[in-house]
């Protein structure tokens, strides 16, 4: 079943909201006479959305349902659709105001979502919301419903993914970026399923909105959208699209319980030390690098191809060096192949971390027991420091692998390190798992395929520098995304290998709105790439550095994420 939906961009305008509301009414109105069954209006949009306390912004709210919600049903009444309206809520039996997405369909209000995770300026007026992220049915399929900051947090968009929705509708007031964003983009990608995105444009008491209203499809691709401007995104969802991708279906909720886990509650730097038994490694500025090429069957070769790239990446100062995927090894052939730890060939993996005084993260095909594993392991100058087997195995591993059981972290000079692999990254819970355990460094070997990354063409949105604006080939890679999200430096270190892995090995830094972007970029070559990673802090009792604060992870709402941890989530 094919369904028309509609984006609607729009510039509300503070403290004339009867305009507002007749202004949108009018464009859904446009929407679905092109047939649009499904409507989605920005954050805020009947009220604008920088007010200053509760007191300016009380003759603006309103219940749910009440007068305004009945004005958009009459609409969905007539043309027999459903739409998503954000308006400031007032709760009638406590008098709480909140930021809140009502759905609202011929018969009425459908259901209403509380914005969850607030941005800096919701605590001036509005409480937390208090209603989970629920997955509405409706003839128009499993909707799911986001506002704005929300959907920085991987468990949001994934507690709509666990419970089987069809769309996910995110309204914002997005700024700070080119839209649309690598966030939204990332979470209709990794939860396989469609995404209307309603934003704002325009400017409010300084606030520049960076517009991009669109529709996205469950492969990351823009199906359509608007740049500045108000407007109207048409687009078609399909439901009944069957079970949802790997990275979705193929979850390991016993693996996640860490997820229910609020470490960054309290100071990092005191709560990782309590008992004396792990605290972080001293913060520090780093150089660190990444090796990109074509691992081979021949395990000489490939050591000869590591030691080449690690003496280079030596010469530019760096501390650590990561390689993809099967890079000691090669990628399987047969049993016989597989590599032991201990073992020659890691011994002299060892070796080449002592004569260089580096830390080595390389992958392989690893034997132990009579089964096979897809490992990454760590080395430095005391030996083996940790060895990762592969959690979330790929079609192709499971023809011949045992999936890894064990998140791993080692601490070095530079930092505390987690270690993932490939196919890890596509699910968001992995690096999150790493970042609540402390991670200065997620370390990543790979040899991947997809998801080839997104450009974007330039937008007129007007940000200030140095916010840029121009097209770019790369605006959406999810290494970057997981970097940012989980405040950690990623060292993805991905092979080339034409027709088969992309290469685009990069570092990624630890802020997704810090510009220039603190990253470097390999392309379609071999070779190497190094950053610096500063872990430093000021001489002060709590972190001053993001990497080590991490504030997106702090500002985690777990209450609400128990769904994420059980093995299975059953429709509502």
């Amino acid at each position: 079943m094919t369904v028309k939906v509609a984006a609607i961009q729009f510039e509300p305008t503070m403290f004339r909201q009867e305009e507002n509301i007749q202004a949108l009414l009018a464009l859904c109105e446009q929407a679905a006479e092109q047939g649009a069954k499904l409507l989605v209006m920005p954050e805020m949009g009947v009220s604008g959305y920088c007010w200053q306390n509760r007191e300016e912004i009380a003759p603006y709210v309103d219940t749910i349902p009440g007068n305004t919600t009945r004005r958009f049903a009459a609409l969905a009444a007539r043309y027999d659709c459903y739409l998503v309206l954000g308006m400031p809520e007032v709760d009638v039996e406590t008098g709480l105001y909140y930021n809140s997405a009502a759905l609202i369909g011929p018969s009425g209000v459908v259901g209403t979502h509380r914005k969850t995770h607030p941005y800096i300026s919701e605590p001036k007026w509005a409480a937390n919301g208090d209603k989970g992220h629920a997955v509405f049915e409706t003839p128009v399929g499993r909707i799911a419903m986001l506002i704005c900051m929300d959907i920085h947090f991987i468990e949001t968009a994934r507690l709509a993914g666990v419970q089987n929705a069809d769309v996910i509708c995110h309204i914002s007031n997005w700024l700070a970026e080119r839209t649309p964003a690598p966030y939204w983009i990332n979470r209709a990608w990794e939860n396989d399923c469609y995404l209307i995105e309603s934003n704002r444009w325009g400017l409010e008491r300084g606030v520049q909105f960076s517009g991009g209203s669109c529709v996205i499809n469950p492969d990351g691709g823009i199906q359509a959208s608007t740049d500045s401007g108000d407007g109207i995104v048409m687009g078609e969802i399909i439901l009944g699209r069957g079970e949802k991708a790997p990275r979705v279906c193929q979850r390991r909720p016993e693996k996640y319980l860490e997820l229910m886990n609020d470490s960054y509650t309290w100071n990092p730097l005191d709560f990782f030390n309590l008992y004396q038994r792990s605290p972080l490694p001293a913060g520090k500025v780093s150089e660190i690098a990444v090796g990109q090429f074509t691992p081979q069957h021949d395990v000489q070769q490939n050591l000869a191809h590591i030691r080449h790239l690690a003496t280079a990446a030596q010469e530019k100062g760096a501390e650590v060096i990561v390689f993809p995927e099967f890079s000691l090894s090669g990628p399987y052939q047969g049993a016989a192949q597989a590599l032991h730890l201990p073992g020659a060939e890691v011994t002299a993996l060892v070796q080449l971390a002592v004569s260089l005084k580096m830390t080595l993260v390389a992958g392989l095909v690893e034997a132990d027991a009579g089964q096979c594993f897809n490992t990454a392991v760590a080395v430095g100058p005391a030996g083996i420091l940790g060895a990762y087997r592969k959690i979330h195995l790929s079609e192709a591993d499971k023809t011949w692998a045992i999936p890894g059981d064990k998140w791993v972290t080692v601490d070095i000079p530079c930092g505390r390190m987690g270690l993932l692999i490939g196919e890890d990254i596509t699910f968001p819970e992995a690096g999150r798992i790493l970042a609540l355990r402390g991670c200065d460094l997620l370390a990543c070997p790979a040899a991947m395929g997809e998801p080839v990354p997104g450009a974007h063409p330039g937008s007129e949105i007007p940000h200030n520098y140095p916010i840029p604006c121009g097209a770019d080939k790369y605006h959406w890679l999810v290494p970057r995304v997981r970097a940012g999200e989980n405040n950690c430096y990623l060292a993805w270190a991905n092979s080339y290998q034409p027709g088969k892995s992309l290469g685009l090995s990069g570092i990624f830094g630890p802020d997704t709105f810090a510009f220039p972007r603190h990253e470097s970029l390999l392309l379609d070559e071999q070779g190497l790439v190094t950053l610096t990673m500063d872990t430093s802090n000021l001489d002060t009792p709590y972190p001053t550095n993001v990497v080590r604060r991490k504030d997106l992870v702090a500002m985690r709402q777990t209450n609400g994420y128990l769904p994420l941890i059980k093995a299975r989530q059953e429709p509502l």
